[in-house]
């Protein structure tokens, strides 16, 4: 053979050689570009204690201040639900936020960053932080409010459970307990802070100003969920989502966590879960709230609506709004599912979690057997059980020694004795 000869044949094979190289390298990035909900996670949680029972991930690097426990919280597989639906069902840990230790926490860190910023609020000034909250918001916003130099002032729903008010007052917080009330009364607990915060600003005999922080219509709230909570979600998965499931008090996580996802991935479906006594479910389903003869946003939430605190609402919000054409369904959870699902977590995982996590992972649990087995299904553990013993729980009761809690019990909403 010629020289010349051996030399195209040499050239030929080692081009077709790298051609099948590259395209081997092609169909790696493409189908890891976008990961199938199925594919396996890459840790599995016996990876990650070591056999002398020592957590093996890496801790986070030294932050300063209270501030640096808030965002990158841990996500979980629920051993027992993923078991039984033959699902991965993740759990995204936001009772484990260093300062509220809600998902709340993010957003009165966002809130007063961005009033910080906007010259709105000025530290160790006089300057105090009016808020309506059910409590988780504003157990945040005080915790923050002492690190940063501010008062808090909360006005809260007497229907909450005292765990709340009690914490408020422990961090120094001024803590109003008002009746509930219709959103078009002043006297509503937002429409209270609201007030007092511009007394306050037009009162030249107090010190700083009133700052209202707004948190069910401010940007504030769904952006650091969209800026936060969701790329964190979608990173810790690796992508490997089929289903997002949340409730919404304001509606900032699941609108900004949905905006995120969606636009990672615009197969993810994003699933409401919606407390008894609460419009959203109706909003989404059918487009309005509540009957035509109980006009929107009038109707006053009693506290024989529901047990569930947190989430839930009778009015749509700016936050709401943001990400309602994103929620592809809502499911309709009742006291008695979330309870027999706060026990059956208890019984089976060790999780303690508040009402609010309840209801999110009966979404979960309906969802993944809805999809059938080998998809992944998002949830949010936002409240531990320890601020809802009075309330929540104390309708529970105690546990015992036995796993007797069934998945008829949950998906049925049977009365347990």
């Amino acid at each position: 053979m010629q020289w010349t000869d051996r030399s195209l044949l040499i050239g030929f094979v080692s081009g077709a050689a790298l051609a099948l190289i590259l395209d081997h390298v092609r169909q790696y990035y493409t189908s890891t570009s976008k990961p199938s909900s199925k594919t396996q996670l890459r840790a599995q949680p016996e990876e990650t204690i070591s056999p002398s029972g020592i957590n093996q991930i890496a801790p986070p690097p030294i932050g300063t201040g209270i501030e640096s426990t808030i965002g990158s919280t841990p996500m979980i597989i629920i051993p027992s639900l993923s078991k039984i639906t033959k699902c991965t069902i993740l759990a995204k840990c936001e009772h484990l936020n260093g300062a509220g230790f809600s998902p709340k926490d993010r957003v009165a860190l966002s809130i007063i960053t961005r009033a910080e910023r906007d010259g709105l609020l000025t530290p160790h000034s006089g300057d105090t932080i009016y808020e309506g909250t059910v409590g988780s918001t504003g157990i945040s916003l005080a915790t923050l409010c002492r690190a940063k130099g501010y008062q808090a002032h909360i006005c809260m729903p007497n229907d909450q459970s005292h765990e709340k008010s009690n914490l408020l007052l422990k961090l120094g917080a001024v803590v109003e307990r008002v009746p509930p009330a219709p959103i078009v009364d002043q006297e509503h607990f937002v429409n209270r802070a609201r007030n007092l915060a511009k007394q306050h600003t037009a009162d030249p005999t107090r010190p700083g100003r009133g700052y209202f922080a707004n948190q069910f219509e401010t940007e504030a709230n769904w952006r650091t969920h969209y800026e936060g909570t969701g790329p964190e979600i979608y990173s810790q998965s690796a992508g490997n989502i089929a289903a997002f499931c949340a409730g919404a008090g304001t509606g900032g996580t699941i609108s900004g966590v949905a905006a995120y996802l969606k636009q990672q991935n615009p197969e993810i479906k994003v699933i409401l879960a919606d407390p008894q006594g609460s419009g959203l479910y109706n909003k989404i389903k059918h487009g309005v709230m509540f009957h035509s003869l109980e006009r929107e946003g009038t109707r006053r939430r009693d506290q024989v609506d529901t047990m569930v605190e947190g989430i839930g609402l009778t009015r749509s919000t700016v936050n709401f709004e943001r990400g309602m054409d994103l929620i592809d369904d809502a499911i309709k959870i009742t006291d008695q599912q979330a309870m027999n699902m706060a026990r059956w977590l208890v019984e089976r995982d060790g999780i303690f979690v508040g009402s609010s996590s309840a209801v999110n992972c009966v979404a979960a649990l309906r969802t993944a057997l809805e999809l059938g087995p080998g998809h992944t299904v998002v949830t949010i553990l936002c409240d531990s059980g320890n601020r809802h013993l009075s309330k929540f729980w104390g309708q529970i009761g105690d546990i015992g020694g036995e796993a007797r809690t069934t998945l008829e019990d949950i998906l049925e909403g049977r009365k347990l004795d």
